[in-house]
């Protein structure tokens, strides 16, 4: 009886792949193929797992990300949702803890006298012709670069005395470019190392997020939540606003996506990996003492 509903699962299964015209290559790429082997994020992990990893990798990954716009065809979301995606497959790689996504972060900004001092963030200034700015909608990130600043310092702060070595952040571009300009001041503060992707992975068009909404985008994008992708959005060219860099229309794929983030995979984690080898750290523990009652029995 167990094998005849076994096979008739199976059966259902197949004519369901057959019908959709579904392929396992598809399969994979309706999923994104990035499930992983074990838990790497810092909101999931119970105290002694986290204590288990920290201890045996004390590397933390920050992603910046903003909620910004990528095109019609790309989420809001992007930016975080690109650094936390090769943040996590790192990880796995290498060891370490992925820290939960910024969504605040700096920009270049415009003001339009005519229109009571409003502020053009970022691609709304630089997506339309001069006279002519427009907002861009779901932008609702941005922050002063000094603000920025301080806010890493009190995240460089709590993670140091948390334990970790190193940090490596990377996403959005102003945000990249505020940390990379505050990294000797960090280190100095609190005893890291500090990386953006920039320093150790590739640059040009095979880097991790080197255009805005573009052929490296959107690959990485289709590559680590092709769900959330939607091509068939851009098909016109009135309907690329905000896209700056190589046309994805007819570059960006899959597995193109899949090609950047292994190469990028395998230097960067080899510079982490010799990193660590040469470092030594003391290994945490959860032992308290003197523990006073705080909690009810009713």
């Amino acid at each position: 009886m167990k094998k005849m509903i076994y096979y008739l699962e199976m059966s259902v299964l197949i004519a369901l792949m057959i019908s959709c015209k579904f392929t396992e290559s598809d399969l994979k790429k309706e999923t994104g193929d990035m499930k992983m082997k074990s838990k790497v994020l810092y909101e999931e992990l119970l105290p002694d797992e986290f204590i288990e990893r920290i201890n045996a990798c004390p590397i933390a990954y920050l992603p910046l990300g903003t909620m910004e716009w990528h095109g019609l065809h790309l989420p809001l979301g992007s930016d975080g949702l690109q650094s936390k995606g090769f943040f996590m497959a790192l990880a796995e790689e290498v060891g370490g803890i992925v820290l939960p996504m910024l969504f605040l972060g700096p920009d270049g900004t415009v003001k339009e006298l005519d229109l009571n001092e409003f502020s053009y963030i970022g691609m709304e200034y630089r997506s339309f012709e001069e006279g002519h700015l427009q907002q861009l909608e779901g932008n609702a990130y941005y922050v002063d670069q000094e603000v920025f600043i301080k806010m890493l310092e009190s995240i460089m702060w709590s993670l140091s005395r948390t334990g970790f070595k190193i940090v490596v952040a990377h996403g959005h571009g102003p945000s990249n470019s505020a940390f990379h300009h505050s990294i000797e001041k960090l280190e100095k503060q609190f005893g890291l190392k500090l990386y953006d992707l920039g320093m150790i992975g590739l640059h040009g068009p095979q880097g991790i997020q080197t255009d805005h909404a573009a052929y490296s985008e959107t690959s990485l994008m289709m590559r680590i939540r092709p769900e959330l992708v939607d091509i068939g959005k851009i098909t016109n060219d009135e309907n690329m606003t905000g896209i700056s860099g190589i046309d994805p229309r007819n570059r960006a794929s899959y597995e193109e996506g899949d090609k950047i983030i292994a190469a990028n995979l395998a230097i960067v984690s080899e510079k982490l990996k010799k990193d660590l080898s040469e470092m030594s750290w003391e290994k945490r523990e959860i032992k308290h003492t003197h523990v006073k009652k705080i909690y009810r029995d009713q």
